[in-house]
């Protein structure tokens, strides 16, 4: 019925606004992060007539981000990398390139998320989105532990963009020190953290606190396990731990 009904909302805005407004329609349900919604949109969008080239680029967009945040990932790969093979304006192609960044990277496929973002560097050195740039690349450098390229790229951000969104974060993650661990809580309240520091430490678990601030200036007590040189050891502890049923992140 839903699908029916997002269907029938796809010709409506084509027969009463044209593309535009189908177009709007389908970035308001990517804002409000119904990407299952918005997958089908997109997939409607893109059954009927109508679309320009470059409108039918940005349904495709559109579309590959829904499969990413649902995490379907090689449908997302596949197309964004048929989206960078197309003569697209600079900001699609460069968002398609992000995106591409995005699927190898929460994918762990690190190697492959460098290639992508590093080849947007060498394309696009005027970028609007270079702040954002400079931090997946430093962020991918972390996991491939090049730690002193990693902090030239977030020293950059600090240094020619201090008023961006990314310069809190590229403070933070140059406060990490240069190993690997599992992290498996972040808790406002330390007591709880503390409590399941106890829980994995009689696990014989190597386990610590790692205190943080957010954006707005909130304390938080990260429960981290391990520390390692070596991202593969990484990975074995964080399945190790997701096992037993802990949610796990590598840091950093």
């Amino acid at each position: 019925m839903r699908k029916e009904i997002l269907s029938l909302t796809v010709v409506f805005l084509l027969l009463a606004n044209g593309s535009l407004a189908a177009i709007g329609e389908l970035e308001t349900v990517i804002i409000q992060q119904d990407y299952a919604a918005s997958k089908k949109l997109a997939l409607a969008l893109l059954d009927k007539q109508g679309l320009s080239p470059q409108e039918r680029h940005e349904v495709q967009f559109y579309l590959a981000l829904s499969h990413l945040q649902l995490g379907e990932y090689k449908e997302a790969k596949n197309i964004f990398e048929d989206l960078i093979s197309q003569p697209l304006d600079e900001q699609l192609r460069d968002r398609s390139y992000l995106g591409l960044f995005n699927t190898h990277y929460l994918n762990e496929d690190y190697k492959e998320a460098y290639k992508a973002i590093n080849k947007l560097y060498e394309i696009s050195p005027r970028s609007s989105f270079m702040s954002l740039i400079y931090l997946k690349l430093g962020r991918v450098n972390l996991k491939l532990a090049n730690w002193r390229k990693a902090s030239e790229y977030f020293k950059k951000i600090i240094s020619d963009f201090p008023d961006s969104m990314e310069v809190h974060t590229a403070k933070q993650l140059l406060e990490e020190r240069q190993y690997f661990a599992v992290q498996v809580g972040a808790f406002l309240d330390r007591g709880l953290a503390e409590k399941q520091i106890e829980e994995l430490r009689q696990k014989n678990e190597y386990a610590y606190i790692v205190e943080t601030l957010d954006k707005e200036n909130r304390k938080f007590y990260r429960v981290r396990v391990g520390q390692m040189t070596l991202l593969d050891d990484a990975r074995q502890l964080k399945s190790k731990l997701a096992k037993e049923g802990y949610p796990t992140e590598i840091y950093p």
